[in-house]
C-alpha cells in the first residue's frame, strides 16, 4: 500500500488537470449541491486523494471502467484524469448519474478538462454494460448496491468501492459470493477500499 507521501509524488503530471477540476467543483457547488459543505476545506484530502488511491487498484487487464451515482465525479473524473495524463490503459470510462444538474456538471468537467468520458443520465437500473471495473463512492450500501448491478458484472468483473468504519458490517449484511480484500485507506484511518471479483449477490 502506497503512503499518501508516495500517492502524491505519483501523480504529479496529473496535479494542473487536478486542480482544475477541483476549481470547477468549487463554481458549481454555489448552485448545485455536489458535496457536503463541510469537507470543502479539506477537499484535496476529502475528495481528490481518496479518490485518487483507486486508480492504483486498477487492475492492469481493465479497459473499460464504469462509475455509478458518479455525483461530483469522485472517484472516476479522478480516475479519468489520471488516465489521460499518466498514460494508463483505460479506453472507455462511463458516468452513471441519474440527476440532471449533476450529470450537466459531468459534462462540463469533461468538455472542460477535455476527457474522454461518456455520462448517462439514466438509473443504473436501466443501464446494460458490461464493463471490467465498476466504482461508486457513497452510493448506497453492499445489500442494496450488488443487486442493483448484476446484470453488469461477470466472473470477471473487479469492483472497487471506498468504504467507511462501517465496512464489516456492510459486508456482514450484504449476502454475496465472490472474492473480497478490505484494503485500508492511506488518506483517512477510517476509511477502506474493497476490492471485490465475480461478486454474485445471493440475498
Amino acid at each position: 500500500m502506497l503512503s499518501k507521501t508516495e500517492l502524491e509524488s505519483k501523480i504529479i503530471p496529473a496535479i494542473p488537470l487536478l486542480k482544475a477540476y477541483w476549481e470547477l467543483v468549487l463554481l458549481w457547488q454555489k448552485k448545485v449541491n455536489l458535496i457536503s459543505n463541510s469537507t470543502v476545506l479539506d477537499g484535496w484530502n476529502r475528495h481528490i486523494l481518496d479518490s485518487v488511491q483507486l486508480y492504483f487498484f486498477l487492475p492492469d487487464t481493465a479497459r473499460f471502467l464504469m462509475d455509478v451515482g458518479s455525483g461530483a465525479g469522485f472517484p472516476a473524473l479522478v480516475i479519468s484524469i489520471l488516465n489521460k495524463e499518466l498514460q494508463g490503459h483505460l479506453k472507455k470510462i462511463i458516468l452513471v448519474e441519474s440527476d440532471m444538474k449533476k450529470a450537466l456538471f459531468l459534462e462540463e468537467c469533461i468538455r472542460v478538462l477535455n476527457l474522454d468520458v461518456l455520462v448517462l443520465n439514466k438509473r443504473i437500473e436501466d443501464v446494460q454494460e458490461l464493463p471490467d471495473v465498476i466504482t461508486a463512492r457513497a452510493f448506497a450500501p453492499l445489500k442494496k448496491f450488488l443487486p442493483l448491478i448484476q446484470k453488469n458484472v461477470s466472473r470477471e468483473t473487479f469492483l472497487l468501492l471506498p468504504k467507511g468504519k462501517s465496512v464489516d458490517l456492510e459486508l456482514q449484511e450484504a449476502g454475496f459470493k465472490g472474492s473480497v480484500e478490505k484494503i485500508k485507506s492511506c488518506i483517512n484511518s477510517e476509511s477502506y477500499i474493497l476490492k471485490m471479483k465475480g461478486v454474485k449477490n445471493v440475498n
